[in-house]
């Protein structure tokens, strides 16, 4: 797999990417995540409704070699769920800044703490 960090994105340092389009987030991980995880068995996501709040976990993925957390990089109110990462997770890895988003959330405190895609390649490939 050929590791991408699309320029658009907002990168966190626990891997989690942020697409912030107005006031609506669209959350996932990064293309690294999926590689250092490898084969991703199962997802735990907010329902609608739920409300998250900076830096708390706010669901997990499990890989056949770990279980991670995701964190919330803002406070905001989840308005949509991936339904077909939850029922197929391996969507994830197929196209995780695409298809295999995890939630959309109307955000109510600007992100922080994000990095750029190049802050982010440099933190994660050591450059």
């Amino acid at each position: 797999m050929t590791l991408t960090y699309p320029d658009d994105l907002q990168y966190l340092d626990t891997h989690e990417y942020l697409r912030l389009e107005g006031e609506i987030a669209t959350l996932g991980i990064s293309a690294f995540a999926v590689d250092q995880l490898g084969d991703i068995v199962f997802v735990e996501l907010p329902a609608v409704g739920d409300t998250l709040d900076p830096g708390k976990r706010f669901g997990t993925i499990e890989s056949v070699k770990a279980v991670e957390d995701l964190y919330a990089p803002f406070a905001g109110t989840v308005i949509a769920v991936n339904e077909a990462v939850v029922e197929n997770p391996e969507q994830i890895a197929l196209d995780p800044y695409g298809e295999g988003w995890l939630v959309q959330v109307q955000v109510t405190t600007p992100p922080t703490g994000t990095l750029s895609a190049s802050a982010y390649r440099a933190l994660v490939e050591g450059t």
